[in-house]
């Protein structure tokens, strides 16, 4: 008896000493001595910790980042215009977190939770730091789905997985958005979690895209998190973790998530200036020397979760911005190293009208490619193959006068191929859709109609494939691998819609 009085006693002490460390802990103040470009250098705050919050006059927020001797380098979330050098500053004993839930999911909000979209007031019972650790590689599992973009291109020649971390790179006003939407509108029906994170960019081209996932009605199982080039740069800098963060939420319960950054660019840029400002040394290119760790913690973080963790997965398509086609430089490198693969596109092919301006060549998955559908490697192998010789044929015989019959075929049949890839934006298609009309094209079905027709038949193909063979097409979209007879009758249904065609011609 004595010794359980004793045990609750010294707990209840504890308690107590706890409590009152916590309240002193909050109480501790410092003050101002520098303010400027979105950071600040406070002195005092013995006991504050990285990433800890900080809280100025007027609830300006703070993260703590810079642990030095006499100062303390914060980086500040809110309008600083209206803090001076003197004034308190108060240590809040937590860490930068963000609320998580399914009350975000159609809503625009920032990083720190504040709304953006003029809705009623967030309604949460969860927060999640906003700096996680990666998933350790006994919670991770290998990438086994396909996450199906509808776009076919990519889910022919450069497929991706859930759980796979994929770049989209190229030169401004390339399509890099578009093709990251597209993917998000196809989740739609696919019980895919969606999240767009942007950074630096304009409001109206945010607003565009809000207003296209509307459009085609996937907000609402969107999030969409935003940071623009009007913010400061602290809050550009942990929009894509706190982003992350609201996406691990629905990871770690078994459900898949797909998240968008647009850009790393302007986060990378966003990094630097606060790391100049801070007075840490600049490296290659004016980048401190750990900007390749400030995109690798973060997309370390994208994977596969195995059963016992839940299960979920967390796919990162990150998008990143080139000058004058040198995906050489610094930042392209360093995310081309951490990423699975890229999806590279040409200004070369954009100004064609070659549109998705898809660079075959310099376009790659690998993981993806295990993940693909039976069906769909089927005819992706032999599509790759003619696409290739083509775009080598075609460049030779700008050179030639004469071309013997079999480099004509060749270069006729590949031009066939580039237009059956020509895909609308915001149109992503099913995968049978997809595998009909990829199937036609392979077997030459296309090669002696017109360039101008092919769209029209391609079409027709399309519709009817829905129509005559639904329980084909539930077996593709099911991953199921076709026999010969199936795929014959997928090539009778392409051939009685080119002879149509032709008839109506």
């Amino acid at each position: 008896m004595l010794s359980h009085l004793l045990g609750e006693t010294f707990s209840t002490f504890n308690k107590i000493i706890e409590q009152h460390t916590l309240h002193l802990h909050l109480q501790e103040t410092g003050s101002v001595i520098h303010v400027g470009g979105g950071i600040a250098r406070i002195k005092g705050l013995p006991g504050i910790k990285s990433e800890e919050l900080v809280r100025f006059p007027g609830g300006v927020m703070g993260v703590a980042v810079n642990l030095e001797p006499h100062e303390t380098g914060i980086i500040l979330l809110g309008d600083s215009e209206q803090l001076t050098a003197g004034e308190s500053v108060h240590a809040t004993g937590r860490e930068a977190d963000v609320p998580v839930g399914d009350a975000l999911l159609g809503r625009v909000i920032d990083a720190t939770g504040r709304v953006l979209d003029r809705g009623k007031p967030l309604s949460f019972s969860e927060r999640y730091p906003v700096e996680r650790n990666a998933p350790a590689i006994i919670a991770r599992s290998p990438v086994t789905v396909p996450l199906e973009t509808g776009i076919k291109i990519i889910d022919a020649l450069v497929p991706i997985g859930r759980g796979q971390r994929e770049l989209i790179v190229g030169d401004r006003q390339t399509g890099k958005t578009a093709v990251a939407v597209d993917t998000m509108i196809n989740q739609r029906d696919k019980d895919v979690i969606c999240i767009y994170c942007a950074i630096g960019q304009r409001g109206t081209a945010v607003a565009r895209v809000i207003s296209t996932l509307r459009h085609h009605q996937a907000l609402d199982n969107t999030i969409v998190v935003v940071a623009s080039d009007d913010d400061p740069p602290g809050l550009r800098y942990i929009t894509p973790y706190a982003a992350t963060s609201m996406g691990e939420y629905f990871a770690e319960k078994g459900k898949d998530v797909l998240i968008v950054y647009d850009d790393l660019t302007r986060h990378a840029r966003a990094y630097r200036e606060l790391s100049l400002l801070l007075r840490r040394p600049p490296g290659r290119e004016a980048y401190p020397g750990d900007i390749f760790y400030l995109h690798a913690r973060l997309l370390e973080r994208s994977t596969h979760w195995h059963e016992r963790y839940g299960g979920g997965s967390l796919t990162a398509l990150p998008i990143i911005e080139t000058q004058a086609q040198d995906i050489s430089a610094y930042i392209p490198t360093n995310l081309i190293s951490i990423t699975d693969g890229q999806i590279y596109l040409s200004p070369v092919l954009f100004h064609k009208g070659i549109l998705p301006a898809i660079d075959i060549g310099k376009s790659i998955s690998r993981v993806g490619g295990k993940t693909q559908y039976p069906a769909f490697r089927n005819v992706a192998g032999d599509l790759r193959l003619s696409y290739a010789q083509f775009e080598e044929l075609e460049t030779f015989a700008r050179f030639a006068t004469r071309l013997d019959e079999e480099t004509r075929a060749t270069i006729e049949h590949g031009k066939r191929v580039r237009e059956v890839l020509k895909q609308a934006e915001h149109q992503p298609l099913r995968s049978s859709q997809q595998m009909a009309v990829l199937k036609a094209v392979n077997a030459g079905l296309f090669d002696r109609l017109p360039l101008d027709s092919i769209a029209d038949v391609e079409a027709l193909i399309q519709k009817q494939i829905r129509i005559d063979l639904p329980e084909l097409c539930e077996a593709m979209e099911a991953g199921k691998r076709l026999t010969e007879e199936q795929w014959e009758q997928v090539l009778a249904l392409a051939r009685n819609a080119v002879s149509t065609f032709d008839h109506i011609q």
